[in-house]
């Protein structure tokens, strides 16, 4: 019989007990670690465990992003959506314009003003040479880029523009675009700002 047997079951050790051994370290780590992931997938897919978000969505945003729209609200979807493909390029998706590219849209006066029909003939017939904007003087060639689109886009992106980006002007309408489109007539040219600026607002 051997040492650690005689120990065991000697009258001196008395009967054998079980002692606690603390979990290595590394299984309490990887538990927490894997805690931290569960809970930020989760997190990132619950849809903070509203009833009404569901996967494949991830957001109450997300999921009204695809709803169908009516009113305003479909107006400004669809103006942002014009703005993104066809004006974002240039004055940028925040409206801040480009050095030496595009103006700002966001804060200027042009886009503010009380009317819309001087605005309106910029996407329409398109701007030549010089123009002041938000206080820069810009010289500049800019295409007609509103004229092939539909009188309903047009007000819907000018609509847009004009209440974004912190603007605040009234919603511009089909009718209005329809009336300055009937002013410049089939063949635009581009206005310079000061022919722009003796337009009524």
């Amino acid at each position: 019989m051997s040492d650690e047997n005689k120990n065991c079951c000697s009258p001196e050790t008395g009967e054998p007990t079980a002692t606690r051994s603390s979990a290595p370290m590394w299984i309490i780590v990887v538990t927490l670690v894997l805690l931290f992931t569960g809970g930020l997938f989760l997190d990132s897919h619950s849809g903070w465990f509203d009833k009404n978000v569901y996967a494949p969505y991830q957001s109450r945003e997300q999921l009204e992003s695809i709803q169908p729209k009516s009113g305003e609200k479909q107006l400004l979807a669809r103006g942002k959506a014009v703005y993104e493909s066809v004006c974002g390029i240039c004055h940028g998706s925040d409206g801040l314009g480009k050095p030496g590219q595009a103006p700002a849209l966001a804060g200027s006066e042009w886009v503010m003003a009380k009317g819309a029909s001087r605005l309106a003939h910029i996407p329409l017939a398109g701007v030549a040479g010089a123009i002041q904007v938000g206080g820069k003087d810009w010289n500049m060639n800019m295409a007609a880029m509103g004229a092939a689109l539909p009188d309903e886009d047009v007000a819907a992106v000018l609509t847009y523009i004009r209440s974004s980006w912190g603007n605040k002007a009234d919603a511009v309408t089909a009718d209005d675009v329809k009336k300055v489109r009937a002013e410049i007539g089939k063949s635009p040219q581009p206005y310079s700002g000061s022919q722009l600026l003796k337009m009524p607002e």
